[in-house]
């Protein structure tokens, strides 16, 4: 039988790369993504998985989301929640749309995508969820109160959820990613960015598959025994 996958957030970027790695893993993958249709389209063109958009941050634009994924393609049996923003800025200058809006997309994204599918993986007996961090929700950052705040959230979220689902067959489990060479973290200036690689005991920047695979591993039968958990991918600038 051919697992269904969503991933939020899929079309680019650490997103993508989870896409490509769960359609080599053979399964049926659809891939969320929240408003570039051009982008969208080639991303589809380019990999043959099939790209829906909706915002996550939307409860009831997740629920009709998934259940046009489940009519089209079939039941959900994975969710790869990867769908964030950034807004940053320090306290003393942050609005409180910039604080809104990171939490109900970063953090209330992975609430809406859970209601929408959990019910049906307890009802089946199976199910895998996994839930994209960051090292900034384990170590905070400066400028981020809205951001760490809302990956810190994730991570406590998956343990409460892991035990809700443990007795059905399903597992919730995290990835912290650090800094990983994606168009977001291109955009940081280049002196910025050498202080950041500075303090990478590897010495680089991490790469989408490096967390692609550590996604494909959770969500796979071997991962069983593996709930409630994080996996820092970070280059040792973190060990939590």
């Amino acid at each position: 039988m051919t697992r269904v996958a969503i991933v939020t957030g899929g079309t680019r970027g650490i997103g993508e790369a989870i896409s490509l790695a769960l359609k080599d893993m053979g399964m049926t993958v659809a891939a969320n993504y929240a408003g570039n249709d051009e982008k969208a389209k080639a991303f589809t063109d380019r990999t043959g998985i099939k790209a829906y958009r909706w915002d996550v941050g939307d409860y009831d634009a997740c629920q009709q989301g998934c259940a046009q994924v489940a009519a089209e393609l079939g039941p959900v049996d994975v969710v790869v929640n990867n769908a964030g923003i950034t807004r940053d800025g320090v306290l003393a200058k942050m609005s409180f749309d910039d604080w809104n809006d990171v939490m109900r997309i970063n953090l209330g994204g992975c609430f809406n995508m859970a209601k929408a599918c959990f019910p049906g993986m307890r009802e089946r007996g199976w199910g895998r969820i996994v839930n994209i961090g960051s090292i900034n929700g384990q170590a905070g950052q400066y400028g981020q109160v809205n951001y760490a705040a809302a990956k810190s959230g994730i991570h406590g979220f998956t343990k409460a959820l892991a035990q809700e689902g443990a007795k059905t067959g399903i597992t919730v489990n995290a990835i912290a990613p650090g800094y990983i060479d994606t168009d977001m973290v291109a955009a940081v200036p280049p002196a910025v960015l050498e202080k950041i690689v500075a303090k990478i005991p590897v010495g680089r920047l991490g790469e989408a598959g490096e967390i692609a695979r550590g996604v494909a591993f959770l969500c796979s039968d071997e991962a069983g025994f593996v709930t409630g958990s994080t996996l820092s991918i970070n280059g040792g600038q973190h060990m939590y």
